[in-house]
């Protein structure tokens, strides 16, 4: 951590306020104070000039898969079912090496497109990708793959017992380590029995943290639900009384009333993946958000169009408009408050933050992203929130700050070694096969 003093700036407070010529005083990790002026005469600290520049809330991913990064450009137009065709036999052969070159590519991905923090959904060798993330200054939610089905491959195949201390290993070692803390997951609700999803709820409820899970993604793995239980996925986690305020239900595209219904009375979190999603459904997340249920937007990792929140938004306002505001005549359906309310308000309630992050305000953790303005895309803007939604793409972020430490300078990555991760992540690609 640094004292840092950006002065002279246009902000994004939150999602709907901006403000004009405003500095910001970061001490001891959080924001002291934000005002038209801060004395600077007496300040020991780093001085930023904020002219050019406009600073908000870092992004929030919802929902990343780090063990996936390397199968970027292998999913596009492949057929169904990825999960069995690509996904899987790519993640059983995922060796400790393969995992922390991941890390590093994924956090140099979300580094230098303006997320500060993210959600993992689950992978193998996650002790490795969770020291990685500790050394870049990310603030993640870090969760194993947790799935018990016996006809999963022998690489991957364990018990529940067996499921349930591999995230405890993770979360004995990398609980509140850096910006860090560890999730329980349900990897796919079709691959875990009862005995481990009851497990896996004990165990997050043990140590008051969040339990997650891929919910209603596919037709088919919600009739698979169906015809084990008799009940809708959600439906079936109510019966065993595992839902709650702390549970995350991923995806979340095939719902019936009843279950949207459960989601709202048990103040379930959920998230969509836009770019992912649109390829099986289209969730009615107008509908979610107006029964105020948080729905946060995540990118569902790099295999489904890489990292960047900045598309993820883009793409889901047009499934937006095109889906619900044509046939209801809304043009603005999913205006762009509401679409960063839930990238960034909605994204710290899904990492545990809710009222620590996602506003410029006094009190709140300094995790902030600079964004340089001064550029023919961007430049002039009758209204720079729509601006930011419209045309700011993920090489317009230059600075970012998370819990008072800069984590990029004028985009030049400060906490891990961009360099030798590239030459690494190249000589990867030409040993496997890849261009």
């Amino acid at each position: 951590m640094e004292n840092i003093l950006i002065k002279n700036t246009l902000i994004l407070v939150q999602p709907g306020e901006l403000a004009e010529s405003q500095d910001i005083l970061i001490e001891n990790g959080s924001i002291k104070n934000v005002n038209h002026y801060i004395d600077s005469t007496n300040f020991k600290g780093t001085v930023v000039d904020g002219r050019n520049y406009l600073f908000m809330p870092g992004l929030i991913d919802s929902h990343i898969h780090t063990g996936q990064q390397l199968l970027r450009g292998r999913i596009l137009d492949a057929k169904p079912i990825i999960w069995t065709r690509v996904m899987l036999p790519f993640e059983t052969q995922l060796t400790e090496p393969k995992m922390k070159l991941s890390a590093e590519i994924a956090a140099l991905e979300m580094i230098t497109s303006g997320t500060t923090g993210f959600v993992e959904s689950g992978s193998y060798h996650m002790m490795s990708a969770a020291s990685v993330y500790a050394q870049s200054g990310l603030r993640g939610a870090l969760s194993s793959s947790t799935m018990d089905d016996p006809t999963l491959p022998s690489a991957i195949r364990m018990n529940a017992d067996e499921a349930i201390q591999q995230n405890n290993e993770l979360y004995d070692n990398f609980n509140t380590i850096s910006n860090l803390k560890v999730y329980y997951s349900l990897r796919a609700l079709n691959a875990c029995s009862d005995e481990l999803i009851l497990k896996a709820a004990d165990m997050a409820k043990k140590h008051h943290t969040f339990l997650e899970a891929h919910m209603n993604e596919y037709p088919a793995e919600v009739q698979g639900i169906i015809d084990r239980t008799g009940q809708h996925p959600y439906e079936f986690l109510e019966s065993l009384d595992v839902l709650g305020p702390r549970f995350i239900g991923a995806h979340s595209i095939f719902l019936t009333s009843h279950e949207k219904s459960i989601i709202q009375k048990h103040h379930v979190k959920i998230c969509h993946c836009p770019f992912s999603n649109a390829g099986k459904g289209v969730p009615d997340t107008p509908e979610l958000l107006d029964h105020h249920i948080p729905a946060g937007i995540g990118t569902d990792g790099a295999a489904h169009g890489g990292l960047s929140l900045w598309n993820e938004m883009k793409i889901f306002r047009s499934v937006m408009n095109l889906r619900h505001g044509v046939q209801k005549h809304i043009p603005n359906i999913m205006p762009s408050k509401r679409i960063f309310d839930m990238t960034i308000t909605n994204g710290a309630q899904i990492l545990n933050e809710q009222g620590s992050l996602g506003k410029i305000k006094a009190g709140y953790k300094a995790d902030l992203i600079g964004i340089n303005i001064n550029q023919p895309h961007l430049y002039p803007s009758g209204n720079w929130q729509n601006t930011l939604l419209e045309s700011v793409n993920a090489n317009d972020v230059t600075e970012m700050i998370i819990g008072g430490k800069f984590i990029m300078r004028n985009r030049e990555v400060l906490t891990l070694d961009q360099e030798r991760i590239m030459f690494e992540v190249r000589k990867w690609s030409e040993e496997n096969g890849f261009i």
